[in-house]
């Protein structure tokens, strides 16, 4: 297959052997070859839920994924064979997480309303810092004034990040992830996946796991204690990732999806990022697109209910919930 000059770890094929350990989804990938030359893919994993029904996805947890492919016309036929294993499968859709879309009869709906943040990097940090504006770089200096120490590493700061983590997840109403899918994620990609945390004396009160692709640096997974705001440990934090990524000289720091607008969005513009379309296309077999997206409102009640709950018990039944979502 061709190659571009960058190319983000969350193409990586491996991903299908993390998301059966650490998800337990069931892995596909179509393949487009000619003679001894692969000339497209497809990863797709089969998500199963007793409450939610079944979808195949390109890719769960990543925000991109989908079709790989020299042409148009080989990415319709991995679309073609795609269609049939959902048919096949049962499935309620196909979703396949693009960034451009691609013309497919089948693919019937799609959903723009996110998209990507990224920040092109310069060959030193010392560049980007001069471009911050003075409020940003007067959060961080607070967090250096507190104190706060960063570190660095792989499944030995699990409990922490994951401390920090499902808390923050607990208190945003949203089931989380358990710890083996990122257990999963470090093992597979070392020393291309990393942990970041950020301690306040002892206590952790932001993590990240960063990934390192070709080029591009990806942040999958953030949190920051909302009882340790005032320490600005957040924006210390995100420019140790920045930091970290143009010390491997790499060209793109990507800070992941957000809705327009939103304050998430607002959050990664300070930091200079620019917004690129995603495309989520769709072959939607049963019910709706929106059905199982929390814009929609309807599960305004259960996420309240759910940041009532203990965090200790977020932990246990999140992960039950959670890898049934696609």
């Amino acid at each position: 297959m061709a190659r571009s000059g960058t190319a983000a770890l969350s193409r990586h094929p491996g991903w299908l052997a993390v998301l059966r350990r650490g998800l337990k989804h069931e892995p596909y990938c179509v393949e487009a070859v000619a003679g001894p030359e692969t000339v497209g893919l497809l990863p797709l994993a089969l998500v199963r839920s007793l409450l939610f029904g079944r979808f195949l996805v390109g890719l769960p947890y990543l925000n991109t994924g989908g079709v790989l492919a020299d042409d148009e016309r080989i990415a319709r036929g991995l679309i073609d064979r795609a269609v049939e294993l959902a048919d096949l499968l049962n499935v309620r859709y196909l979703e396949l997480r693009h960034e451009k879309p691609i013309e497919h009869p089948a693919l019937n709906q799609a959903m723009t309303s996110k998209v990507h943040m990224r920040l092109a990097l310069p060959d030193a940090s010392e560049k980007l810092w001069k471009d911050f504006d003075p409020k940003v770089r007067n959060q961080i200096r607070k967090g250096e004034k507190l104190g706060l120490s960063v570190h660095w590493g792989g499944c030995e700061l699990l409990g922490e990040f994951y401390a920090v983590f499902s808390r923050n997840m607990r208190d945003l109403g949203t089931p989380v992830f358990g710890p083996r899918l990122f257990e999963s994620i470090l093992l597979e990609f070392s020393p291309s996946a990393e942990l970041c945390v950020v301690r306040y004396g002892a206590v952790p009160v932001a993590a990240a796991l960063l990934v390192h692709g070709r080029g591009t640096t990806e942040v999958l997974s953030a949190s920051s204690l909302r009882s340790h705001s005032f320490t600005s440990a957040n924006m210390l934090m995100y420019w140790r990732l920045l930091e970290r990524a143009v010390g491997r000289g790499q060209r793109v720091f990507d800070f992941g999806r957000s809705s327009r607008d939103s304050g998430t969005f607002r959050f990664k513009k300070q930091w200079g990022a620019k917004p690129e379309p995603a495309v989520w296309q769709y072959y939607l077999r049963k019910g709706n697109v929106g059905d199982m997206r929390r814009e929609n409102g309807k599960y305004e009640p259960l996420v309240a209910a759910w940041q009532r709950l203990p965090v200790a018990l977020t932990r246990l039944i999140g992960p039950i919930i959670v890898r049934g979502i696609p």
